[in-house]
């Protein structure tokens, strides 16, 4: 089944011009590859705020958060998950977002998720979104190729009147 070949024969070991001298010369199957390098956009479960936290000032990261507890702040996030007991006063950005619990402020994602529990009082800026039957909802809804984008919602100019026809 295996065959002994050159590189993993037993036995002394040569140096090769490559090699620093007093520094051992380490053998490897010809068709090894090393594990790849872990990257840094590689993420684990999301972060999780227990409903007993209270958090007063502005949340960032680039990873899940799910928050059980309170947040008097903007958060920005990959992904929100906001819990059935949390309350959110304060912008949350975020590509995906799940509201199940309360929200005061706007809210902006590429896609937004109401469940029938939830509670928004605010604007909402998306890309998709869905409203579960039961979610309470004050405020306004637009839709937007770039929600993430800049911090500006542009404003719908208000309807001009026909100009009256003077000719008669």
């Amino acid at each position: 089944m295996f065959s002994k070949t050159r590189v993993t024969e037993p036995g002394p070991r040569t140096q090769t011009p490559e090699t620093e001298p007093g520094r051992p010369v380490i053998d490897t199957p010809v068709d090894y590859a090393p594990p790849p390098a872990r990257s840094t956009t590689q993420r684990s479960g999301p972060s999780v705020l227990s409903s007993d936290l209270t958090v007063k000032g502005n949340i960032t990261t680039q990873g899940d958060v799910q928050i059980e507890g309170t947040v008097e702040g903007d958060i920005r996030a990959h992904q929100l998950t906001v819990g059935d007991s949390a309350t959110i006063r304060g912008e949350i950005v975020a590509d995906e977002i799940i509201v199940n619990g309360r929200v005061v402020g706007r809210v902006r994602g590429l896609k937004v998720r109401l469940s029938a529990t939830a509670r928004v009082e605010g604007d909402i800026v998306h890309k998709t979104i869905a409203i579960e039957s039961g979610a309470h909802f004050e405020g306004s809804v637009q839709r937007q190729e770039d929600p993430l984008g800049s911090g500006v919602t542009p404003k719908l100019a208000p309807p001009v009147a026909p100009k009256a026809n003077t000719d008669a």
